[in-house]
This record gives C-alpha cells, structure tokens and sequence, in this order.
C-alpha cells in the first residue's frame, strides 16, 4: 500500500475525471491510472466505474472513500506528532526538498550558513515533487526547495505561500566523452544508430521537462536505462552507458575537467529555477532569520 493511492482516489472522487485528476496529482494520466488500478488490486474489488462519464465511483468505491479518507488524516496526523515529539529541546528547521537539489544545493547551502548561524538545526527529507508539496501543504515541513519550470505546474495553490527563487540552473543534453566522441554521438545529427538514452520517469518532474526540451524535434535516441534519480542516471552516464539531460549544477566538474560534453545545441537546453517556498507566517525567529539569508 502506498499512501499516495489513497490521495489519488480522493482527488478522482472529487473530480470525477482521470485527466483532471491527475493534473492535480502532477502526474501523467497513465501513471495515475496505473496508481488507481494498484489500489483495486490492494482493496480487491472495483473502486471506479470506468464506463460512465463524469467517473462514479461503485459501491464498494463509495464505501471505501471515508475510509481513505481518514486514514490519509489520521497518519498524517500520527507523523506530525511523533516529529514534534522528536524535537526536543532544540526545534529542527523542515526542509522538503529535490533528491538532487539536496545533494548539488541544499547541503553546501546550510553548511555555510551555519557559519554564521550555529544554532540552526536542520532536518531535509528528499523526495518526488509530488511528496514535497504534500509536505509543505500539510505543514509538516516549514521550507521546499524544488525546481521550477514553465512546463511544469506544482501541485500546491502558489499563491497561498511565498517563492524566493535561489538559483538558475540549466538541464542539458550530455555524455562521457569518448563514446561520444568515439560514436559520433550528437542530437542534432541525423545518424542511422539510435544513441542510447538514459531517460527520466516520464512523471517525474526532469521527465516532463525533457518531454518539453524534445518537442515535435526529430529525436534519434533509445531509451535503454529509465531512473528516478539524477544520481543514479549519473552514474550510467559517467560509466559511458549512454547520454542523458543532466542539471548542470550536477555536473559542473565534469564538465571542467571534460569528463562530459554536451552533445546539443541550446535548442536542447531547458532553463530551471531552484525555489523555496514557505509559510512566513508559520516560522518562529530562527526560521525567520535563516529565510531571510537562504
């Protein structure tokens, strides 16, 4: 069981469309579907009745849903007690954050603050956008750090939290340099070989961003690894595997040092933003203070 299935079937009740559902959810429509399907399967029974329109849920969906319902409240209830029980006496600062932000950004980032403000305790929980958010809704994290990207909606009401966009980032199409070199890897070819790929989850947030930076653009590529995780995609790459659009912030000795090239022009080229976004009105001084210099 996931817990995300459970807040899947809340928004498909409520909306009564899987197109608009999963918008909301922040996923592609497949995805969603898929999640819904694995939950029938957890219950056993049919929870959707897919052949009407707008979607009704059947009986035993119309039963479940308060129990659904309450157990997404009552555990995320039950999660922030026992974290605020495990405060102690020194209050943690809540970072929901980007796997890969955490690791490229986040870390550097609070390690020189805390130069200057040594009382700072932080806790940063790495995640999917889709968690991140749910976190700062539910106020179980006071910050969320995430990229942003035209192309992409956050499933959180922006207008309901403040954004201080920290930096600019750029996702580009790169590869180790000897078979790139060796193979003539370049996307802007029109070679016979498809150049292997090493692709993003296509609901995650750098899969829809890649899906944005290829478009309707001739695209000579086969997909031969697909990860989550811009780690383990990178680890792949390095290893000569493939190529893959990297955040350059994960990569910038590499490419220095020529570990890695680009094998795109910049029509390839997709601009991020790392943003925070927070509730100031929920922060005690000391969160205040660490927002004001994040």
């Amino acid at each position: 069981m996931d817990l995300n299935w459970l807040r899947d079937f809340e928004c498909l009740a409520r909306t009564q469309n899987f197109t608009r559902a999963a918008d909301e959810r922040n996923i592609t429509q497949s995805a969603f579907s898929r999640r819904i399907k694995a939950l029938e399967s957890w219950v056993g029974l049919p929870l959707v009745n897919r052949a009407t329109y707008p979607v009704q849920l059947t009986e035993a969906g119309a039963q479940f849903l308060p129990i659904a319902t309450g157990a997404v409240s009552q555990l995320s209830e039950a999660r922030q007690t026992l974290r605020d029980a495990d405060r102690g006496e020194h209050r943690f600062i809540r970072f929901s954050v980007l796997h890969t932000i955490s690791v490229n950004f986040l870390a550097n980032r609070i390690e020189t603050l805390q130069h200057s403000m040594p009382e700072i305790r932080t806790r940063v929980i790495s995640d999917s956008l889709s968690t991140c958010c749910e976190l700062l809704v539910e106020g179980a994290v006071d910050i969320m750090l995430c990229y942003t990207h035209s192309a992409v909606s956050l499933t959180i009401n922006e207008s309901a939290f403040d954004r201080k966009d920290l930096l600019t980032d750029r996702l580009i199409p790169v590869a180790a340099a000897k078979p790139a070199r060796d193979n003539g890897w370049a996307l802007d070819s029109r070679g016979r070989t498809a150049i292997p790929y090493l692709a993003y989850e296509a609901s995650s947030f750098l899969g829809m961003v890649v899906e944005h930076a290829i478009g309707k653009k001739p695209f000579n590529a086969e997909p031969i690894y697909v990860d989550g995780l811009v780690e383990a995609i990178k680890r792949r790459l390095m290893a000569g595997s493939g190529f893959a659009w990297m955040p350059e912030t994960a990569i910038q000795s590499e490419l220095s040092e020529g570990a890695l090239v680009r094998i795109g022009n910049d029509a390839w080229t997709e601009h991020l933003t790392i943003a925070a976004y927070a509730d100031p009105s929920q922060f005690d001084n000391t969160t205040r203070k660490l927002w004001e210099v994040l």
